[in-house]
């Protein structure tokens, strides 16, 4: 239960030369507990009121207070606790430099420790000297080729990941294993240490060279792992690689062959993507060889069963009924010509018109009428000078009308070489027309069986097309195995430090020593000091 301060009561037992020395100090370690603690409020206001009846400036009176309040009897435990919390509120700046003042033989003792420790230690320390290679790692490859195996991505937080991603390739395990291989570091002895005993293990142990080998090789992976740094530049894809060895030269020549490591992984597992890619490409390219063989097998098949010939993609049925439609189309017109032409020699001989008809043709017809011309005009010549029963008008009348049947008889020939000709080209026609009628009835029934075909055609075109894109892609893969289309670029060569980086230089590390001995001499002092004060106000049992 919370009880209320007596401000009045204490001060009235105060007195006055008494308050300065009861009041807390400043900085107390009491001040770390609460007057207003309910649990000790009433043993500290009895201890109060005791204390300050008794206090002065004498160390002496004040423990004896202390060590009277911390046997009372009523409140054992809190009374304990309250002693040791009184003692440490009695510390005051008088008792702290009485501790440092006794303690002041520790506190040059570590000093002087700490300094030598250092000293020893500035003089038997392994020197490192530390390089620093800056590269830029960007994330957008060189584009050699317009499709490449890796896609680009513009955005930058996909591209800080990348960057971020090869950053941890250039500190991987595959990377140190190059370069301890390139530069035997399983045979350093910075990077594996031999041990005391090696020589009596190597006499005793059964392992196996390829063992001892690997031992080594982890060995010398671990301590490389130690040596080397890698961090990101902030807003930036720059690299700086940091390595220490215990040579300016070696950081040196480590550096760089990290970085050539580094260049040579990134192409390497490029060049092994691709080839998985090219791989299953070409995995992939002997099924779809088969699938385009068994399709075009497919349409050739039923070409065979359905007796489909083509020729330059057009079905020889097709252009066939092409070529006898255009031949029926000539043997019509022939046929029209040859009867028109018959029927215009029938129309002359029946109205007697043979003499002069231009349908009747021929070397015969025109030597005919020639001749009677000639004895037509020698007729009527005769006629003048002679009378009409003139026997040589009678004779020249005689060899007119010979002529003029001869003339017929030859009109009647060429008519009946017309006839035949007609007939010839009707039958020519007739038969043109029933191989056309033939032929268009099979055009019909490829043309039935020309939509599946045409369905067979596309899916072999397309396996066809599908297996030549993989077939060039694979191709174009395996080139691209031998291209580096990496874009890293060192900006920034590591050059040889003037001076080492660890330890630091000698008067520093003698600083620190004495830095660090005054404070461990401060420390033990007042913690000597503490200890002698709560051992001298612990409470008395019996």
């Amino acid at each position: 239960m919370y009880t209320p301060k007596e401000p009045d009561l204490r001060q009235a037992i105060k007195r006055p030369e008494t308050v300065a020395r009861s009041r807390p100090r400043p900085g107390s370690l009491l001040d770390l507990v609460s007057d207003e603690d309910e649990d000790f409020r009433p043993a500290y206001q009895a201890s109060a009121t005791a204390e300050t009846a008794r206090a002065t400036f004498s160390p002496n009176r004040q423990q004896a207070a202390i060590a009277e309040h911390i046997n009372t009897p009523s409140t054992p435990v809190k009374g304990q606790i309250m002693g040791y919390v009184a003692a440490l509120r009695a510390i005051g700046p008088d008792d702290v430099f009485l501790w440092l003042k006794s303690g002041l033989l520790w506190i040059i003792g570590t000093t002087v420790l700490c300094v030598a420790a250092a000293l020893v230690y500035a003089m038997v320390a392994q020197p490192r000297y530390t390089v620093y290679t800056d590269l830029v790692i960007d994330p957008s490859n060189l584009q050699v080729v317009s499709d490449d195996v890796f896609g680009s991505n513009p955005l930058r937080d996909s591209q800080l990941l990348e960057v971020e991603s090869k950053l941890r390739i250039l500190t991987s395990r595959n990377v140190l294993t190059r370069v301890i291989d390139s530069m035997n570091l399983t045979q350093d002895q910075e990077f594996v240490k031999p041990g005391i005993f090696d020589g009596l293990k190597d006499l005793f142990s059964s392992a196996t060279k390829d063992e001892t080998q690997h031992a080594k090789m982890l060995a010398a992976t671990r301590a490389l792992a130690e040596r080397v740094e890698a961090r990101r530049e902030e807003r930036s894809f720059v690299v700086s690689l940091g390595v220490y060895t215990d040579s300016p030269e070696k950081s040196v020549t480590l550096s760089d062959a990290i970085v050539d490591a580094f260049e040579k992984e990134i192409f390497e597992s490029a060049a092994q993507s691709a080839g998985r890619v090219a791989t299953t490409l070409n995995d992939r390219l002997e099924e779809l060889r088969r699938n385009v063989t068994n399709a075009e097998a497919k349409v050739e098949e039923f070409k065979r069963q359905k007796g489909l010939q083509s020729s330059n993609g057009e079905l020889v049925s097709t252009r066939l009924v092409a070529e006898l439609n255009t031949q029926v189309l000539t043997a019509q017109q022939r046929y029209i010509e040859l009867e028109t032409r018959y029927k215009q020699m029938q129309e002359a001989i029946s109205t007697g018109q043979t003499g002069t008809a231009s349908v009747f043709v021929s070397p015969t017809m025109t030597a005919l009428r020639q001749d009677y011309d000639q004895a037509l005009l020698q007729l009527n010549s005769l006629k003048l000078t002679y009378g009409t029963r003139h026997p040589r008008i009678t004779a020249a009348n005689s060899d007119l009308t010979t002529l003029k049947a001869s003339i017929n008889n030859e009109a009647r020939r060429i008519a009946d070489a017309a006839l035949g000709d007609m007939n010839q080209a009707k039958s020519a026609l007739a038969a043109l027309q029933g191989k056309a009628n033939e032929q268009q009835t099979t055009v019909y029934m490829d043309n039935d069986s020309q939509v599946e075909l045409r369905d067979l055609e596309r899916d072999a075109r397309a396996k066809a097309a599908l297996y030549e894109t993989h077939l060039t892609r694979a191709q174009q893969i395996t080139e691209q195995q031998q291209i580096n289309t990496s874009n890293i670029r060192v900006i920034s060569r590591a050059m040889p430090p003037q001076s080492r980086s660890w330890p630091p230089r000698t008067l520093i590390l003698l600083a620190l020593g004495a830095f660090g001995g005054i404070a461990i001499g401060i420390g033990l002092a007042l913690l000597f000091g503490i200890l002698r004060a709560l051992r001298q106000h612990q409470p008395r049992t019996g």
